[in-house]
Formats: structure tokens, C-alpha cells, sequence
């Protein structure tokens, strides 16, 4: 299939081509042409990393009216990264067609900026749940005439417990007729309830297989070892790649911390990226990674949510993920638009299980690494 087939725009299909992007991935192709088609409330399951964004973002930007300066659409984002991804892609996908004003609107920037900037005419906001509640406070966005209301990475908005906020816009919005896109890479007992309470009884729903989801591109491995031995094992492996440049993912906040300091203190430029952080350490490290002044950088998996880098060679699971679709989303980092790249676990002889249990999930395989 073709996006052109998929009934995307001329014009549309010239922005994506720009941005090297000419097949649909399974997502796209199954959710565009259900989008499209108008009045419809829709669940999507699908791994992160999928291509969501134009999945959801082609059909608003096919409906929206440039002539018209309400907001007609709204996306909800777990992080503030995600929201200004989101808002970038879809400013790249209208290069050559009629100008759309797409305002990002989060926490960690002062929020009468963001009232100034929403002051302008405004078509579609892409925000995360807690600072859109604060601005509806003050008035300062209208969302009560939007057509479209999509839940980008629901399942996460739960987790980082923004349920009351999500019940709230939804409730808001519930007498503009909108209609519900709901995106999730899983579907827990919690975000069915609200699909049961706010979705259509006739919403169009699509299930991506994970199978369907994983890149082909990466070749995914592992060192088992011992525990004491794990930070020769990385240091020894970041030798070996010379100047290629990654990402090195944790478990927690506190393990990512003391390895950012310990790859420091062995002269590698490295940067870290991690919840607790102010937001404008964070975006710090966001451009100095983006500039190449960086070569690696250290993540917990919420923090790295929305990281969109060019040309990174690898990822590193320096602690397994407690959840499946943690990984798809950790490895999906590297091999993006059709490069190659490594996947690497380090592990003990325990946690060989899991990556047997991975394998059989996600239908790849680990390559062991001696």
C-alpha cells in the first residue's frame, strides 16, 4: 500500500516523502482510511515507536479547516518530549499543503507564554493532561468546539496517573459531539473504563499484532555475566564502538544517576535523562545530544518517551524493562527510517529467562555475545 492509497493527500504525501517516509507502517494502513472516513470513534493497540503520530495526525490534518481559527482538534500526550515531537511531525507533514497552527502547550515552561502563543489563531493543541487543566482554568484555551480528541500512549497517561485530568477533558468535551481516537500500546483494566464510559459502542477498533510491530532492522543481542562485572562489559563494548552514538537504558531513576557519573568519571560524554530532572536540564541535554556534543545518553524509559534521534547505532538495556512494550519502545530508538542497528541486554544467568520469554513475545531473537 501507498499513503496515496490510503487516501492521503497530494500534497500531504509530498511532506512525508521530504521526510523520508513513502510506505505506511501496519498501523498507518490500518487506521488511516478508518480515520478518514469522518465521524468516528476509534481504538488503536498498538507497540510504541509504530508510527502513531502520522497514523492519527493525517486523517486531523485532512479534516481540519484552515480558514477557520478555533481549535478543532486536541491531542493528549504523556510527556512533555512526546507533545513537542507531535506538534514538530505534523508541522513537517504540512510543508506543502494549507497552513495549520499546531500549538504544544506542557508543564516546565511558564504558562503565560503558553497563554500568549494560544492567544494566536490555533487549530489543533497537542498538551499534556495537567497543564491543559490549568489553562482551562484561566480560560485560556476553548476546547469546546473540537471535532477530534485523540489519547496518544493512554496506557501511560494512566500509569503517570493522570486519570482524574483525563476524566475531566473528556468530560469537557463531551457536548462538542468530538469524536475519541484512543492510542495505546496496552489496554489495562483502568483505560477500559474509560473506553466503556467516554468511547462509541461502534468505535472502529485495529489490534497490531506485536509481531507486526517489531523493526526488522535491529539485531538484537546480549552479554550474560556477572552483575559486578556489568559496567566492564559496557564500557568495553562503547570502546568498540568508536564514535557511533546511543542510548544506554535503566530501570530506575537512581541506577541511571550513578551510571551516568561512572561512564563520566571514564571521560565518555554522556548525558542523563531522567524524571526527577528540571525541565530545562532536560532540554539542555536534549539539544547537546541532538548537536552531536553528546555522544551517549542515559535514559529511564518514561524520560525517553518522545526521543526522536537521528542515526543512533544502538541501545543498551542496562537493566531489563519490567514491561514488554518497554522494550520494543528502548530498541526502536536505533534502526530508525530504514538504518540498522544494535539492540544489546546485559544480564546475569537469571535473566535469561526473560529474554526467552521476550523472544517469544515479540518473535525476534537474542544473539548471544561472548
Amino acid at each position: 500500500m501507498t499513503f496515496k492509497e490510503l487516501g492521503v493527500s497530494e500534497k500531504l504525501v509530498k511532506g512525508l516523502n521530504e521526510m523520508g517516509i513513502y510506505n505506511p507502517t501496519k498501523i498507518q494502513e490500518a487506521a488511516i482510511p478508518l480515520l478518514t472516513e469522518g465521524e468516528v470513534d476509534f481504538v488503536g493497540q498498538a507497540q510504541t515507536g509504530t508510527g502513531k503520530t502520522a497514523a492519527f495526525g493525517l486523517p486531523i490534518l485532512a479534516q481540519i479547516d484552515p480558514s477557520a481559527d478555533h481549535v478543532q482538534a486536541l491531542i493528549l500526550s504523556p510527556t512533555r518530549e512526546l507533545g513537542q515531537q507531535i506538534a514538530k511531525q505534523l508541522f513537517k507533514f504540512t510543508k506543502y499543503s494549507d497552513k495549520v497552527f499546531t500549538e504544544a502547550v506542557y508543564g516546565g515552561e511558564k504558562i503565560d507564554i503558553q497563554i500568549a502563543r494560544l492567544d494566536r489563531p490555533t487549530q489543533i493543541v497537542v498538551a499534556t493532561p495537567g497543564r491543559l487543566i490549568d489553562l482551562m482554568k484561566r480560560k485560556a484555551v476553548d476546547i469546546s468546539h473540537i471535532k477530534t480528541l485523540v489519547l496518544d500512549e493512554a496506557d501511560e497517561m494512566l500509569s503517570m496517573g493522570f486519570k482524574k485530568d483525563l476524566t475531566a477533558i473528556l468530560e469537557a468535551t463531551a457536548s462538542a459531539k468530538r469524536n475519541v481516537w484512543l492510542f495505546s500500546a496496552t489496554i489495562p483494566q483502568e483505560l477500559n473504563e474509560i473506553i466503556n464510559k467516554y468511547v462509541s459502542k461502534k468505535a472502529r477498533r485495529v489490534n497490531i499484532d506485536k509481531q507486526d510491530a517489531v523493526n526488522t532492522g535491529i539485531q538484537h543481542q546480549f552479554v550474560a555475566g556477572d552483575d559486578n562485572n556489568k559496567l566492564d562489559t559496557l564500557a568495553y563494548f562503547l570502546k568498540s564502538k568508536g564514535k557511533e552514538r546511543g542510548i544506554i537504558f535503566t530501570r530506575t531513576k537512581a541506577a541511571a544517576r550513578t551510571l551516568a557519573k561512572q561512564l563520566a568519571a571514564k571521560n565518555h560524554e554522556v548525558g542523563l535523562l531522567e524524571g526527577d530532572m528540571l525541565q530545562k536540564d532536560r532540554d539542555k541535554v536534549m539539544r547537546a545530544f541532538k548537536n552531536k556534543s553528546l555522544r551517549l545518553l542515559v535514559s529511564t524509559d518514561v524520560a525517553a518517551r518522545g526521543i526522536d534521534v537521528a542515526n543512533l547505532a544502538f541501545v543498551v538495556h542496562y537493566q531489563l524493562p519490567d514491561q514488554t512494550d518497554y522494550y520494543t519502545h528502548r530498541s526502536g530508538r536505533t534502526a530508525r527510517a530504514g538504518n540498522t542497528g544494535i539492540s544489546l541486554a546485559l544480564v546475569n544467568q537469571a535473566e535469561i529467562k526473560r529474554l526467552r520469554q521476550l523472544e517469544r513475545e515479540l518473535g525476534i531473537r537474542f544473539n548471544q555475545i561472548r
